[in-house]
This record gives C-alpha cells, sequence and structure tokens, in this order.
C-alpha cells in the first residue's frame, strides 16, 4: 500500500510540473474550448428559442407562439410568413382590400385555412406526416396514420351524421357531445378561477372605439354571419396565430392562457376568444373542423334564454363555470332572452381531447402548422 501511494504522489508530481511547463497553451486550449462551449450555446438557443405562451405575454410582435422544444426550429422555418395578421395600428397607414375588422385575411390557394377539404388537402396531410416521420419517429403514429390515409372516406361522405368534422378526423377516439369537467380539471379550474379576471378584460375590450376601417364594431371584435341578430369574437388565438394587438389590451387573459397545461397553441385547430351573443341571436348548426380538440366555454354573462345544443343535447351555460364539448358534432347556439338583459359573453377555449396522446399532439402540430 505504501509503495502504491508513493507511486501516485509520484504521478501528481510530474502532472503538475508539466502543466506548469505548458501552462500558456493549456490555458489557450481551455479558452478556445469555452469559446466554442458558448458558440455552440447560442446556436442552440437561437434554433429552439421563441415566444411561448408559457412565458407569458411578450410585448414585441411576434407571430405565432411556439414552444422551446424539438420542433420549434423546423415549425418556424417552415412558415415563412405569416398567412394571418392584424393591421399594425388605428391609425395606420389605410387598410386593403383584404382586411377587415382589425384583420388580414389570406388569400392564397395554398393557405391551408382558406383551401377546402377535398384530394388535394389529403396529399399535403399525407406528405406533411411523411416529413415528421423521416425527421423524427414513426412510433405513436397509428392512429395519426390510419386518419390521414382514410381522410377521403370520412370528409366526402355525404350521408347525415351526428359527428362529421370537417378537416380531420382521429379514428378510435372516445366522443361524447359533452364532457366531465374532470378531463381536464386543471385546466378548467384555472379558467374559473380566474373569472372574475377575465370579465373585467372583456368589459375594457367590449368599450373600446369603433374601428377606423369602416367597420361600427370596437377595435380588434369580428362579426360572424348569423341567419338572425349578432355574434362577436373578439379573437386572443386565431387558428393557432396570436392576434398581437388584441392580447397587448388583455394581458390578464394572456397570461392565464400560458399557464393552461393542454391549451392547442401551435396549430390551426387552436382558438381562444371572447364570444358574445346579442339578445335574439341564433348560430346556425354546424360542424367543427376535428375531433382531436374539445372546446371550452367559460360563462361569463348569461342571461335567461341561453342554450347550447351539441348533437342534440341542450345544456345551459353558467357564470364562472365552464362547460367542454366535442365541437365536431352537429351544435348550434341561441340568445332568445330580452333586450333588456344584455349579450350572452363566454370566454372560449381549445384544449385537447384527454384521449389524444402527446406524441399525437406533437405530430398534429407539425401536420398542421399556421401557414403550412
Amino acid at each position: 500500500m505504501e509503495w502504491s501511494l508513493e507511486r501516485m504522489r509520484e504521478w501528481v508530481a510530474g502532472g503538475m510540473q508539466s502543466v506548469r511547463e505548458c501552462e500558456s497553451s493549456a490555458l489557450g486550449t481551455a479558452l478556445c474550448l469555452a469559446l466554442l462551449f458558448i458558440w455552440y450555446c447560442y446556436r442552440v438557443g437561437c434554433e429552439h428559442s421563441a415566444p411561448s405562451l408559457r412565458g407569458g405575454f411578450n410585448p414585441e410582435p411576434r407571430v405565432r407562439a411556439v414552444p422551446g422544444g424539438v420542433l420549434a426550429s423546423d415549425l418556424l422555418a417552415r412558415r415563412g410568413s405569416s398567412k394571418i395578421r392584424q393591421v399594425s395600428g388605428v391609425g395606420g397607414s389605410g387598410v386593403g382590400e383584404e382586411e377587415l375588422n382589425g384583420f388580414a385575411y389570406c388569400q392564397s390557394a395554398e393557405c391551408f385555412r382558406c383551401a377546402k377539404p377535398g384530394e388535394g388537402l389529403n396529399q399535403r396531410l399525407y406528405h406533411s406526416l411523411q416529413e415528421y416521420a423521416k425527421r423524427y419517429t414513426w412510433a405513436g403514429m397509428g392512429r395519426v396514420h390510419k386518419g390521414v390515409r382514410e381522410q377521403g372516406r370520412y370528409l366526402l361522405c355525404n350521408r347525415p351524421s351526428i359527428q362529421k368534422p370537417e378537416v380531420f378526423f382521429l379514428p378510435d377516439l372516445p366522443s361524447a357531445p359533452f364532457f366531465s369537467r374532470e378531463v381536464q380539471k386543471h385546466d378548467v379550474e384555472l379558467l374559473e378561477r380566474s373569472f372574475p379576471a377575465l370579465l373585467a378584460e372583456f368589459e375594457t375590450v367590449y368599450r373600446l372605439p369603433t374601428s377606423r376601417t369602416g367597420s361600427s364594431l370596437p377595435l380588434g371584435w369580428k362579426a360572424n354571419s348569423t341567419p338572425r341578430g349578432q355574434w362577436w369574437t373578439f379573437y386572443l388565438v386565431n387558428q393557432g396565430t396570436p392576434m398581437v394587438l388584441n392580447a397587448r389590451r388583455c394581458p390578464r387573459a394572456w397570461r392565464v392562457l400560458g399557464q393552461l397545461r393542454t391549451f392547442i397553441a401551435n396549430n390551426v385547430f387552436g382558438n381562444a376568444c371572447f364570444s358574445v351573443l346579442s339578445p335574439g341571436t341564433t348560430i346556425t348548426e354546424h360542424y367543427g373542423p376535428t375531433n382531436v380538440r374539445l372546446r371550452c366555454h367559460l360563462g361569463l354573462k348569461v342571461p335567461s334564454g341561453c342554450e347550447l345544443v351539441v348533437g342534440g343535447e341542450p345544456q345551459c351555460w353558467s357564470e364562472g363555470s365552464c362547460l367542454l364539448f366535442d365541437d365536431s358534432f352537429l351544435h348550434t347556439a341561441f340568445h332568445d332572452g330580452s333586450p333588456e338583459e344584455g349579450p350572452r359573453v363566454v370566454f372560449m377555449v381549445d384544449l385537447w381531447h384527454p384521449n389524444v396522446a402527446a406524441a399525437e399532439r406533437q405530430a398534429l402540430d407539425y401536420i398542421f402548422t399556421p401557414g403550412r
């Protein structure tokens, strides 16, 4: 043992002597390695960082929220320019023919949101899925692959159906018109705790002055077509794209969105808005675009005579409480209350269906990235 310790001391002494003899070259090498490591961290950070709803509202006018992670750089690179943008200012340089109520809509035939479902869409979806699988993995893609492959059969069927998503159907997914609040308990409870803050911010934006674009609507609001009455929406996220000017007016609502665990923030199926029905309004029966999401309504103002009907099942909103429903079922809403009672107001967010796995969510974010 003594001999081994002595030999160790000799090795240590020899090593220290070698360091002293080549101290300058060793320091230079260490400095070069440190600089290379810093440069590598910088490049990785640039590629994988992007504004995220998780981090709260970023005052810079970012186009879209993509969380840092394996897909962020690819999604941003594929998007190119934004397909939907907000008018840059209230008194800006005029409004083009595409702009209405503070929004500018894409007129491109290649835009996913402008294209009608059909064979062209099926081919694009399959091509995007193949790209995703080549870059990452086919693991866990069974249902997504089946859904993409059989979209034509699902979408081109003209038979009347109680459930008929208009864009993408994920097969073998449990479905029902309404879901228990327990399936997304964390997000439902967070929204309900935020009821006072969300109601206060709605009151603020509802009283904004009218737009200078020739519309009678307040700034940032959008009118939707209805057979009777008025249906207005104030989007914070519209089809996966943050509405920057609107989000700046609602910092607390934006913060709430960033705290939701299952909010669909990164693909065209994700929306968040204040939705207003005036007395006497009926929304035409329609289907949503997909069954991979659950639409959540937090009641902010609910007069009497208001009802939501999904898949033939009626439900009533309640102030401060959430309703979860699958909007790929045929659904409608109406407000038959008196004008004295005022509008029905809900805060609407799109959450992931609880039975869509994490790997499937990641793939769907890639396939349905805004602007693809």
